[in-house]
């Protein structure tokens, strides 16, 4: 049987959605952050670099988001529900897969990182300086990316259902965490299209049953 070793509030829970979309058979294994919000050691029993997701399935060791829901579907999808028949459809899915955190999540943890240098563990007579940077950058240059990124995911959305295009794919799984994240982060309320497709994802009876048992994600 599939083991997720899920740590809390994280990216993992895209592969509790994905198995669950699937309905196949899977375990939990919990992992609580430290006190830094940094994942525990413990992690590192099961992949050398200690963090998640990583999935174990008889003697295999698979981590990476998206290396995950690739082996999940082109393994456990027999009946096609999310694998992809149209190749333009495919090439759309592998793109916002690999955009996802090749180009995405950078901005958006620099973001999370800068918001936060005025807090801390940052020492408290560093916090004026920490803040006034951070706020700099944010200003000057993460806020202005993300706009971009944002504007781009819309004008995509406002012209397909699904990442994929017609058809619900692990690109949608893939691009849920950052989603919600820019919608944290970046202001996505204000993107109709954005907004429509998460609350799409959000009401999917799978999606419910990934947060009942891995517990609910707040990426901001």
């Amino acid at each position: 049987m599939i083991t997720v070793h899920h740590l809390n509030n994280s990216r993992s829970q895209r592969v509790l959605w994905m198995l669950e979309e699937l309905e196949v058979p899977y375990q939990i294994k919990q992992y609580q952050r430290e006190s830094t919000m940094l994942a525990p050691e413990s992690l590192k029993k099961v992949h050398p670099l200690g963090k998640s997701p990583v999935i174990t399935d008889e003697n295999r060791v698979i981590a990476e988001s998206g290396a995950i829901l690739e082996y999940l579907v082109e393994r456990y999808d027999a009946e096609y529900r999310l694998k992809l028949l149209n190749e333009d459809e495919r090439l759309q899915s592998r793109y916002w897969l690999h955009y996802a955190e090749g180009s995405l999540m950078p901005l958006l943890v620099m973001k999370l990182i800068f918001s936060r240098m005025g807090k801390p563990p940052v020492p408290w007579l560093l916090r004026p300086i920490g803040s006034a940077f951070g706020k700099g950058v944010q200003k000057g240059y993460l806020d202005k990316q993300l706009a971009t990124h944002r504007e781009f995911i819309e004008q995509h959305l406002a012209k397909n259902e699904w990442f994929a295009g017609t058809q619900f794919s692990i690109a949608d799984v893939q691009m849920s965490f950052p989603i919600q994240a820019l919608s944290a982060r970046g202001g996505a309320d204000s993107s109709p299209a954005i907004q429509t497709w998460l609350n799409k994802v959000q009401n999917r009876a799978a999606w419910q049953r990934a947060l009942q048992k891995g517990g609910d994600v707040n990426p901001g």
